[in-house]
């Protein structure tokens, strides 16, 4: 059985949440997680560090792949246009060496994880806490960067067999 390594993801423009796990077949193990604590002053330089931050991570972890959770507008359009902008330096330092990109929208990630696409960042830690048995509850951001790991590990297996009838089909 293959393993995998997964960088998973949760950026913010102040605090970047990242989580690497290894999954292997529907096992999921803890490597790694934290944030990124991003400096006061302009947003070029904030966004500098994101990307300085994980490709260092990536050097140090050797991901195959990056998910990252998908900007949502909630009130303040300003603070999506700053998510934006620090998931594309994220996904700037992930594509510079050369993962695979893959995202997924917040509902998606709660219901992966949780079961309920409606899920409280309190019951979202509980859970990633209790699916890789950690010895307590990581830092909010570092548990939804660990959420977005392993929605994707839960996605794979559904991606792995799709690629195979489409071969198949391909073939005929």
């Amino acid at each position: 059985m293959t393993r995998t390594r997964i960088l998973g993801i949760d950026p913010g423009s102040r605090l970047t949440g990242f989580g690497v796990i290894d999954v292997e077949g529907s096992r999921a193990v803890y490597v790694t997680s934290g944030c990124i604590r991003l400096p006061e002053g302009a947003l070029a330089e904030r966004l500098k560090h994101i990307f300085e931050g994980l490709t260092e991570l990536v050097t140090t972890y050797q991901p195959t792949v990056m998910a990252i959770e998908c900007v949502f507008m909630h009130r303040n359009a300003d603070s999506a246009l700053k998510l934006g902008q620090a998931r594309g330096a994220a996904i700037c330092a992930g594509v510079t060496q050369a993962l695979e990109i893959v995202e997924y929208t917040p509902a998606a990630i709660k219901q992966a994880v949780v079961g309920r696409g409606n899920a409280t960042k309190a019951q979202v830690q509980h859970m990633v806490r209790a699916l890789l048995k950690l010895p307590g509850a990581p830092q909010a951001d570092a548990a939804d960067a660990l959420a977005v790991a392993l929605c994707h590990g839960h996605q794979q297996p559904f991606a792995n067999a799709l690629r195979g009838t489409q071969r198949r089909a391909a073939r005929r």
